[in-house]
C-alpha cells in the first residue's frame, strides 16, 4: 500500500505521457507531419448557398474570391439598409418638408385639416393636428423652441431618429408651455441656465445638426380649428443669436396635398444615405456603422460614385433589405410581438424599450424590433413606450385577419371594439395602404374612426363594431371604413390617454373577422 502511494504520481505521469505520444503517433494527415484536426481543415470543393466554392490547398480560386466579394458587398448593401434606415427615414421626413417649402426652422408644415390620405407618412394619425418644423444646428447654432401651453404630445429627434427631447404633455413643461434649447453636442459657447438652475429654457443637446420637432395638438368639439390656432399663434422657433429679433413664423398647410416623406426601397436609398454622412458630424454614427457604410462606398468627406458593379450590387442588396424589413414588418418572428394569445392584434415596440435595448441590455440591441419598427412608424419617444395612466398614447397593429390571412380589399370585415374602451381622451382605428405604409387612399379622405370625432352607433352592451370593406353593410355607413378590390391593408388601433386596463390587458380589442 505504502509503494503505491509512492508510485502513484509516477505512474500516472507515465500513463498521460503515454497518452500523448499515441496522439502524436496516428497516422498524419497527407502532406503533414503530424495529424491535422479535420475541423481546421478546407475541403477543395464546398457547396454553400451562394453555389459551389472551390480552393487548392485551402486558397480560394479566382472565382470563388469574386463570388465571395460579391456576396459580401451584397450583405453588406442589406445591413447598411437595415441598420442606417432610422436616418433615411428622418431624412426622406425633411426632403417632404422641404418640398413643401418648409426649409427653415421658422417654416412650419401644419395640418390645418389634420392628415388626410394624400400626403405619404408612415402611419401618420388623422386625430391630431401635427405640426413639423426641422432645425439646422450647423446654421443657426443653439435653437430655441417656444410650444404654447396646451400643446399635446411633442418630441425632438435627432438625425438618427433618436429621443432628445418631448415637448408639451409628456415634456418637463408637462403641457403648460415653456421655452426649450436644443443644442448642437458639440457647442462650446456660453448658454443660458437650464430650467432646473433657475433658467427661462429647458436645455437639451443633439448629436446632430438636423434634428426634427414633431408637435400635436389635440381636436376641440371634434374639430382641429382651435388646435390649429394653438401653433399659429403660438409656436415660434429660431436661433438664440436671434432671441432679440426672431424671425417671423411661416406656416405651410400639408393638408390635401401630395407630397411624400417615405424614405426610398430601389437605389435611391443610399444616396438619401449618403446626404446624412455628409451633413452631419462624423460622430453621429459609432465606428462599426461607418465602417459598414464605409463598406459600401458612402464615406463622409467622399463622393458616392459606386462603378456599374457595385450599382448593381447594391440594387440587389436593397432588394434583399426591403424584402427583409417587410418580412419583419408583416410576419414579425418575435414570441414578445404578439399583445395576446392567439392574437393577430402585436405590439410597435417590440420589446418595450424605445432604445431597443433587449432584457436590460443582457441581450444588447434588438435589431429586428428597431426594423420592425422604423419601417412602419416615426417618432421615436420614451413615452410611446412607457405606461403612463391616462397620458400621451398607446398603439396596436394588426396586419392580418382572425384566421392569420392578410387583408383583402374586396372583401369585407368586422371588427368589435368592447365596451369601456381605456381611453380617457378617445380611441381611433385607421387603416393603411402596405405598400407605402401610409393612409389607405380611397373615395375616404380620412380612412378612419375616431370615438370623439365621429357618430358611431354602439351595440346594446356599449360595444362598437366597426366595418372594413368596399361598400358599407346596410346600415353600417357611420362604422363604416372604406377598402380597395385589389389592394391590402393593413391597420392600428389608437388609445388617447391609455388606463390600466389596456396595460394588465383585462380589456382588449376583438380580431378582425371576415364577414361572410
Amino acid at each position: 500500500m505504502k509503494i503505491a502511494r509512492k508510485y502513484g504520481p509516477i505512474a500516472a505521469a507515465f500513463v498521460a505521457a503515454l497518452a500523448i505520444t499515441t496522439s502524436y503517433a496516428q497516422s498524419p494527415t497527407p502532406g503533414y507531419n503530424t495529424k491535422i484536426p479535420e475541423q481546421i481543415l478546407t475541403p477543395d470543393k464546398v457547396e454553400s448557398s451562394i453555389g459551389t466554392l472551390n480552393f487548392a490547398d485551402g486558397v480560394p480560386t479566382a472565382e470563388t474570391a469574386g463570388k465571395i466579394y460579391d456576396y459580401l458587398d451584397t450583405l453588406r448593401g442589406v445591413e447598411v439598409f437595415l441598420n442606417f434606415m432610422p436616418a433615411a427615414s428622418l431624412e426622406a421626413l425633411r426632403m417632404g418638408n422641404a418640398e413643401m417649402g418648409a426649409t427653415k426652422a421658422n417654416q412650419a408644415l401644419i395640418f390645418d385639416q389634420l392628415l388626410d390620405s394624400n400626403p405619404l407618412l408612415l402611419t401618420g394619425n388623422t386625430d391630431t393636428v401635427y405640426c413639423s418644423v426641422f432645425l439646422d444646428l450647423e446654421t443657426d447654432g443653439p435653437t430655441v423652441v417656444e410650444v404654447p401651453p396646451g400643446t399635446g404630445p411633442g418630441t425632438v429627434n435627432d438625425a438618427f431618429f433618436r429621443f432628445v427631447i418631448d415637448m408639451g404633455a409628456p415634456g418637463p413643461d408637462q403641457g403648460k408651455g415653456g421655452k426649450y434649447l436644443i443644442v448642437p453636442a458639440d457647442y462650446k459657447g456660453d448658454l443660458p441656465k437650464d430650467k432646473s438652475e433657475g433658467g427661462e429654457y429647458y436645455v437639451a443637446r443633439s448629436p446632430s445638426h438636423v434634428n426634427w420637432l414633431i408637435l400635436r395638438g389635440f381636436l376641440v368639439d371634434g374639430k382641429p380649428d382651435a388646435a390649429s390656432k394653438l401653433f399659429r399663434e403660438g409656436l415660434k422657433v429660431y436661433p438664440l443669436a436671434k432671441k432679440s429679433n426672431p424671425p417671423k413664423m411661416e406656416f405651410l398647410d400639408g393638408s390635401k396635398v401630395a407630397f411624400n416623406t417615405v424614405h426610398a426601397n430601389t437605389f435611391e436609398f443610399y444616396k438619401e444615405l449618403d446626404h446624412v454622412i455628409q451633413k452631419e458630424p462624423i460622430d453621429l454614427f459609432d465606428p462599426e456603422l461607418r465602417g459598414l457604410a464605409a463598406g459600401i462606398g458612402i464615406r463622409k468627406g467622399r463622393s458616392f460614385a459606386p462603378d456599374d458593379r457595385m450599382t448593381k450590387i447594391l440594387t440587389d442588396a436593397v432588394g434583399i433589405g426591403n424584402a427583409t424589413a417587410r418580412s419583419i414588418a408583416f410576419h414579425n418572428r418575435d414570441p414578445r410581438s404578439p399583445l395576446y394569445p392567439n392574437s393577430q392584434w402585436r405590439s410597435g415596440f417590440v420589446g418595450s424599450d424605445y432604445r431597443w435595448i433587449d432584457l436590460d441590455g443582457v441581450s444588447g440591441r434588438n435589431k429586428d424590433a428597431r426594423t420592425n419598427f422604423f419601417y412602419m412608424a416615426t417618432v421615436n419617444t420614451p413615452a410611446m413606450a412607457a405606461k403612463l395612466i391616462g397620458k400621451g398614447s398607446q398603439y396596436a397593429l394588426i396586419t392580418a385577419d382572425a384566421t392569420g390571412n392578410a387583408f383583402d380589399g374586396a372583401k369585407t370585415y368586422r371588427l368589435n371594439v368592447p365596451s369601456n374602451p381605456p381611453a380617457k381622451d378617445f380611441w381611433s382605428v385607421v387603416l393603411y395602404d402596405p405598400q407605402t405604409r401610409s393612409e389607405l387612399q380611397t373615395s375616404q379622405p380620412f380612412p378612419s374612426r375616431n370615438s370623439k370625432r365621429d357618430k358611431l352607433v354602439a351595440n346594446a352592451d356599449g360595444s362598437v363594431d366597426l366595418y372594413f370593406g368596399p361598400k358599407a353593410p346596410a346600415g353600417k355607413d357611420s362604422n363604416w371604413i372604406e377598402t380597395v378590390p385589389g389592394k391590402g391593408w393593413f391597420s392600428l388601433l389608437r388609445l388617447y390617454g391609455p388606463l390600466e386596463p389596456w396595460f394588465d390587458k383585462t380589456w382588449r380589442p376583438g380580431e378582425i373577422e371576415e364577414v361572410r
